[in-house]
């Protein structure tokens, strides 16, 4: 049976107040008319959690490390590279080989290393967690510190890796199927890891929760009967607000959580589509600004998400499949939210529409169409456009945005800066090859900022950003499709190659 857009609006406003305490007060959702165009149904699974957000604030933004995509719940990677002074060189510190899949899938065979998004995370344990994971955890190694490296596989495996020496600092979780997403560690310090996985080699095929105190998994859920799509992937790095655990599906389905270092429950759910079309899932991950959850789909379908209710609050269709990963950014004159679509649905070409949108209303503030083409590789046509995640200029390019753009005009892969006032391209430059792997800063003592990219045949480059200027470029590995995170003057990235890598910038 096919329900109209204001049955919809009362089966997830009946449900929501059913869901609320005696005494407590129902907050009201002011809703664009934008969020007209989507079909939902909101369904509370506990009626006794107050869904009420007590704590508004970014959870990542006093953790010891790198926990999430891009480090923050806004997707800004706030923590950024230090350099003692211009750099001229990328070296590299060690290499960590990962364990190989051979099993072959109805999509293809998938190796290990790492591929898109595939970024690390950086966790600087407390003392009191080093002592209590010494005393608890089954798992440890000698090379056991407070610095050490997370990263999932394409190997289907969770590899665990001390910083300093780039060996194994605890034995590695089988999780089972290819993990192509970025783990995310809770920063709540509970030990709780949330796993995605993201190619289905066996069963059960979905998300994980794997705790590192004891070293097991507390939670499986493999795919949801409810779905209004059927497929179980996981690719977004799941976000932690208040006491919720927020997880997003290529199922087109918006998971609520709480959960302890036991056990994990479901609180709500949001199924959507856009009206008239099939349901779509999200391979990028979300950010959040107050309690709004801001998320783009596999159709380009980008929503705004009050995480109280579950409601959509405003929608934006951006026309194509959207897999680059929304940043959120106080300016000021307001809040916005920076984003781009690939070029999938539109053909062989089209636009890569990367746009500037008001994060309170939805509306457009600017869009810059960049014209991009599908790329032959090997026996197959990759797609274009947008895949990078962009990356906020600060210190010397407080104005710009920064992004890698694939199929651009006559170059496979393109690095681009652009301004963030009005939209437009500040400058380009030619990479050797396309890049899916988003790009990180480092900073001089004099706040010149500096970017660390790679791309998909194993190029690294170190690149001026004021001028676009590439100061240099190696051969680093096979593939970087994965994401880098970057640490003091280091950065850490996966490749396709079965090799997790630590270069040093100088």
């Amino acid at each position: 049976m096919r329900y109209t857009n204001n049955l919809f609006i009362l089966i997830g406003t009946l449900i929501l107040l059913a869901s609320v305490r005696v005494g407590a007060t129902a907050q009201t959702v002011q809703t664009n008319p934008s969020a007209s165009k989507i079909e939902y149904v909101v369904e509370v699974k506990d009626t006794v959690t107050v869904a009420t957000l007590a704590n508004l604030a970014d959870c990542y933004s006093n953790v010891p490390g790198i926990f999430t995509f891009r480090g923050s719940s806004r997707r800004d990677m706030p923590q950024s590279g230090t350099l003692k002074a211009k750099p001229t060189r990328i070296k590299s510190v060690w290499t960590f080989k990962t364990a190989f899949d051979g099993r072959e899938t109805p999509y293809g065979t998938w190796g290990g290393g790492a591929g898109w998004t595939g970024q690390p995370l950086y966790v600087e344990w407390p003392d009191e967690l080093v002592e209590r994971q010494r005393k608890e955890s089954p798992a440890l190694t000698a090379d056991f510190s407070k610095r050490e490296i997370m990263v999932g596989s394409l190997a289907g495996y969770v590899y665990f890796i001390d910083y300093e020496s780039g060996r194994a600092s605890r034995r590695a979780h089988k999780s089972g199927n290819p993990i192509k997403g970025t783990i995310s560690l809770d920063p709540r310090l509970n030990g709780n890891l949330y796993i995605g996985q993201g190619i289905p080699a066996s069963q059960p095929f979905g998300a994980e929760v794997f705790n590192l105190f004891s070293h097991k998994r507390i939670s499986m859920f493999g795919m949801d009967k409810r779905a209004w799509r059927r497929w179980g992937a996981y690719d977004p790095s799941a976000v932690v607000v208040d006491n919720f655990v927020l997880r997003l599906s290529e199922n087109g389905t918006v998971y609520k959580l709480t959960t302890t270092e036991k056990e994990v429950k479901i609180h709500t759910t949001l199924r959507y589509r856009h009206r008239g079309s099939k349901a779509y899932g999200m391979e990028s991950s979300p950010a959040v600004w107050g309690k709004y959850l801001y998320f783009c789909d596999n159709i380009g379908n980008v929503l705004c998400v009050d995480i109280e209710t579950m409601q959509p609050v405003w929608h934006y269709d951006n026309r194509d499949d959207s897999d680059a990963t929304i940043v959120v950014a106080e300016e000021a004159d307001g809040v916005f939210l920076y984003t781009g679509s690939s070029v999938d649905k539109q053909g062989d070409s089209g636009y890569c529409r990367f746009v500037k949108l008001d994060a309170k209303t939805g509306k457009l503030v600017w869009e810059n169409k960049i014209a991009c083409h599908k790329m032959e590789f090997g026996e197959k046509k990759r797609e274009g456009g947008m895949f990078s995640s962009p990356l906020l200029g600060r210190g010397n390019c407080e104005g710009l945005i920064f992004t890698n753009i694939c199929g651009m005009g006559a170059d496979k892969g393109t690095f681009v800066a652009i301004d963030r006032t009005t939209g437009k391209i500040v400058y380009r430059r030619a990479l050797k090859f396309y890049s899916w792997s988003s790009p990180v800063a480092l900073y001089t003592p004099d706040n010149e900022m500096y970017v660390f990219t790679g791309d998909v045949i194993g190029n690294v480059y170190l690149i001026e950003a004021e001028s676009g200027k590439i100061v240099y470029t190696m051969r680093g590995g096979n593939n970087f499709e994965s994401s880098p995170i970057v640490i003091d003057n280091c950065v850490v990235v996966g490749s396709r190659g079965r090799e997790i890598h630590k270069f040093e910038i100088y």
